[in-house]
């Protein structure tokens, strides 16, 4: 089963990229893929609690089956910015 990886901040610093594909066995879990990717590029340095995690563009936890070709995105907390709070355009918050 093949999986297509994003990763965002400080992940796609550490691991050099921002995509990458991983296969793994049939009935892998996102737990299964965090494995791999820590696996494949040992500079990633993260909390997996504290790092979201989306398939196919849905909020999952570690536990979520995987299934061929979806697309599996790792977000860990990100901060940031310079003095006060960013406003939106027409003032919405």
């Amino acid at each position: 089963m093949k999986a297509n990886v994003k990763l965002f901040a400080i992940l796609r610093e550490q691991a050099g990229t921002g995509a990458t594909t991983l296969v793994l066995p049939e009935g892998a879990t996102v737990a299964d893929l965090i494995a791999a990717l820590r696996g494949r590029y040992p500079a990633l340095r993260f909390d997996a609690a504290s790092t979201m995690v989306a398939v196919n563009l849905e909020y999952v936890s570690q536990d979520h089956p995987l299934r061929d070709d979806d697309e599996v995105a790792l977000i860990p907390p990100v901060s940031g910015g310079a003095g006060g709070m960013w406003r939106c355009p027409g003032g919405v918050r």
